[in-house]
């Protein structure tokens, strides 16, 4: 065997070997892949789910939050209302006030005509009986 054919022959063997670790190292990638491949479907399959769990929620949400609004739109004439309702408590209070006033100045002035009413009584009272004695006493003979 010459020197070439021994060379041809190692070329040869380290060839194969290359070749056979080439095909391990091929193998082990392709397994790796269909696991790697399996993984993601798995993964697809739940983000599919969540999505269609999140696209739910989302709809949910939306509609709470239309029904919300709507809510609070039909409670704005309801505040409104209210508003109204304390203007015309404070309207009428404030009418009370002006009448208490009235009322007040009213009684004032004519506690004091009373009072002159009660004086000019007493006065035409007192009157009446200083007449009554000196009717009596002027009709009396003299001792």
């Amino acid at each position: 065997m010459s020197l070439t054919a021994i060379s041809l022959l190692i070329i040869a063997v380290s060839f194969a070997i290359l070749t056979i670790f080439v095909v391990k190292v091929l193998k082990a990638a392709s397994k790796t892949m269909e696991r790697v491949a399996g993984t993601l479907e798995s993964v697809e399959g739940k983000v599919d789910g969540i999505t269609k769990e999140s696209e739910q929620l989302l709809q949910k949400s939306n509609s709470l939050a239309d029904d919300v609004q709507h809510k609070s739109e039909s409670l704005d004439s309801l505040f409104d209302s209210l508003q109204n309702v304390g203007t015309s408590v404070g309207n009428v209070s404030d009418s009370m006030n002006t009448l208490t006033q009235s009322l007040n100045k009213e009684s004032h002035r004519q506690s004091d005509n009373i009072a002159q009413f009660m004086r000019w009584g007493d006065t035409a009272i007192n009157l009446y009986t200083k007449w009554k004695l000196r009717k009596q006493t002027v009709g009396r003979p003299a001792k």
